[in-house]
């Protein structure tokens, strides 16, 4: 018998996610951003769930590969654009779009040979310091773009540092919407500004959500701006469920402590559940006594540290749990109940995004 720790991946709730993002700018295209193998989720077990998207945006080309091989013939838009001169022979060869954010990816299309000219997003640095051309460049890298043969169209992006919450006191997106607004106002092609976070908490300025939206985190029902919102807020659903079983029942008595480093030590008597999940399984080790954790659909706590394969959780709110019980770590529970992952995540000191994409390889992954 397989050990019983498993990750649902619920392809309604990405569709679902999907509309949200759709109902959020209803005059916008939508990116489903898929980049980390669609944060973890895996790009063949997302793809019927988001490809109801106008396109797909990721980084890597070998997932590009993967999503034509799926028959995607619409959009995929390369996030970081070409690393090396012959990425632009894929951007030929499967009809990539990619952004350009530096003058070396523009002497390389400069050199490209190709029979079908390339479709750019030109990116900005409007603030972020990550990827882009400054406000003060940008101009000119779109001069030096529209003069060349290999290049069709030239549409804008850059990236929100902010969209969150506020940035020092003020509205987080409004230094940035500035500094784009006054470099781009008179440029013409299609733009790109808004990821999830401005998805859902500014695409209601038109001049956010431009043209394309980004759809990422939203779109497997993490938030991105947890905990001042949580997913019912914003009306997403979980696109992943970890869960396992208790695999072993212990009585506690007081002054006794549970697992590593006795960290916890009972102050009454305790019985605990010992569940078949750890962090070997992408479960984070940090998790402290506390972390909410689903036994049978009902809230309780884990209790101690979580160990490589293991980790307790207190079954004093679900007395008729038994060897067998279901566990629910994040994600969709039995009887309707829900867990978030960005409430875990924060338990751990992280975010949502981290638990997704470290979901380990030896845990199964079955589409729900």
């Amino acid at each position: 018998m397989p050990r019983p720790i498993e990750a649902l991946i619920h392809v309604d709730a990405l569709a679902h996610n999907l509309e949200r993002a759709r109902a959020c700018a209803p005059d916008a295209r939508v990116w489903a951003v898929v980049k980390a193998n669609a944060y973890g989720h895996g790009i063949e077990r997302a793809f019927e769930g988001l490809r109801g998207a106008d396109g797909f945006a990721l980084l890597d080309f070998a997932e590009a590969q993967r999503l034509r091989a799926l028959d995607w013939r619409g959009p995929i838009l390369m996030l970081e654009g070409a690393f090396e001169p012959r990425d632009l022979e894929l951007c030929s060869r499967l009809g990539l779009w990619h952004a350009v954010h530096n003058e070396a990816q523009i002497d390389w299309l400069a050199a490209h040979k190709t029979h079908t000219p390339h479709r750019v997003f030109l990116k900005m640095n409007s603030g972020m310091n990550r990827l882009g051309f400054t406000p003060r460049a940008f101009r000119a890298a779109w001069t030096r773009l529209n003069a060349l043969p290999q290049v069709d169209e030239i549409s804008l992006v850059t990236h929100f540092s902010d969209a969150d919450g506020d940035r020092f006191g003020q509205n987080g997106i409004a230094h940035q919407v500035a500094a784009w607004t006054a470099a781009t106002h008179d440029l013409p092609g299609e733009r790109s500004l808004a990821n999830s976070a401005a998805t859902l908490r500014h695409a209601a300025d038109a001049g956010v959500r431009a043209d394309w939206v980004r759809a990422g985190i939203m779109s497997y029902g993490g938030v991105p701006d947890f905990p001042e919102h949580d997913a019912a807020h914003w009306q997403l659903r979980p696109g992943m469920t970890l869960r396992s079983k208790i695999i072993a029942t212990q009585q506690v008595p007081a002054g006794e402590s549970v697992g590593y480093g006795s960290s916890f030590v009972a102050d009454a008597p305790l019985r605990i559940g010992v569940v078949a999940c750890g962090y070997a399984d992408g479960y984070p080790r940090h998790c402290p006594t506390g972390t909410p954790v689903l036994v049978d659909g009902v809230r309780t706590r884990t209790i101690g540290r979580v160990s490589m394969d293991m980790l307790a959780v207190d079954l004093t709110p679900v007395p008729a749990a038994q060897l067998g019980s279901e566990v629910t770590l994040w994600g969709q529970g039995p009887g309707g109940s829900l867990l978030g992952i960005d409430e875990i995540a924060r338990a751990a000191g992280t975010i949502g995004y981290e638990l997704m994409c470290a979901l380990a390889p030896r845990v199964p992954v079955t589409v729900a």
